[in-house]
């Protein structure tokens, strides 16, 4: 009997690690569609990829995204949340000439904040009924290292993105018993994409392709009970069957791996 072909929403697919995963998904077999702003870059992907050219800083957005898929494929099972805006969007040598707090303004927080965590989050909560109902769905998102959620000068970035994964931590813990999961995957260093803007020698970056083998195992069938994780690709060692090498790469979401106190309501 032929394998029901799943289906995913790729956001920030037009280019760097959105691209790679779109890509990833669609030679494995997934059927996918690739949204981004950038309606030029999405052209260039290749077919059976459904481009969907949408800008997640306008909420009605997040339906359009879920209607369209539906109409094309029936089914959602996967959400990869990547899209996203870096620092470099505000300073080109924002690394060697950081943005310290007291320079960011409020109009930068509200973009940072509205499209590093506001649209990821309103798109998992439009696609999650679909997931619900069915039984079944895999929720990836893209945030960023601990370490750069607390960095100086990383304000507009890694603190939007730490709200972002925060949520996807909630996410988890209210999908238990569903069968609906939500992870957290990082490349695990500076990668070779627009997003990183003036950064000097990006033959030594990480490649956006180091992404995929962690993906696909987080939506295969051996996954299907893995929720409440965090993946770094760049730890991923592709030698070792996939169950060792998420063993190798993996750690609770968010900072429930390094908490010293219980979690309370407040």
């Amino acid at each position: 009997m032929p394998t029901e072909r799943k289906t995913a929403i790729v956001t920030g697919a037009a280019s760097g690690i959105g691209r790679a995963m779109a890509l990833g998904l669609s030679e494995a077999g997934v059927d996918v569609v690739a949204v981004d702003r950038n309606a030029a870059g999405l052209d260039t992907l290749p077919a059976p990829i459904l481009p969907l050219a949408a800008d997640l800083a306008q909420p009605a957005s997040f339906d359009t995204i879920v209607a369209e898929t539906l109409r094309a494929f029936g089914r959602i099972d996967i959400l990869v949340n990547n899209a996203g805006i870096g620092q470099a969007a505000v300073r080109a040598n924002q690394r060697s000439n950081p943005i310290r707090f007291w320079q960011a303004t409020g109009e930068q927080w509200q973009q940072f904040l509205t499209v590093n965590a506001t649209a990821p989050i309103m798109l998992t909560h439009a696609v999650l009924p679909h997931m619900l109902k069915a039984d079944r769905g895999r929720v990836i998102t893209v945030t960023t290292s601990l370490g750069t959620m607390v960095r100086d000068g990383y304000l507009l970035y890694g603190a939007s993105k730490a709200a972002l994964e925060s949520a996807m931590a909630v996410l988890a813990a209210d999908l238990t018993g569903t069968g609906v999961t939500a992870n957290v995957l990082v490349p695990g260093g500076v990668t070779d994409t627009p997003l990183v803007g003036d950064h000097g020698d990006r033959t030594k970056m990480l490649r956006p392709e180091i992404m995929v083998p962690p993906l696909l195992w987080l939506i295969s069938d051996e996954a299907a009970k893995i929720s409440g994780r965090r993946f770094i690709a760049a730890d991923w060692d592709t030698s070792l069957p996939s169950a060792q090498a998420a063993e190798g790469a993996g750690a609770p979401v968010a900072w429930l791996g390094i908490a010293r106190m219980p979690i309370e309501p407040q």
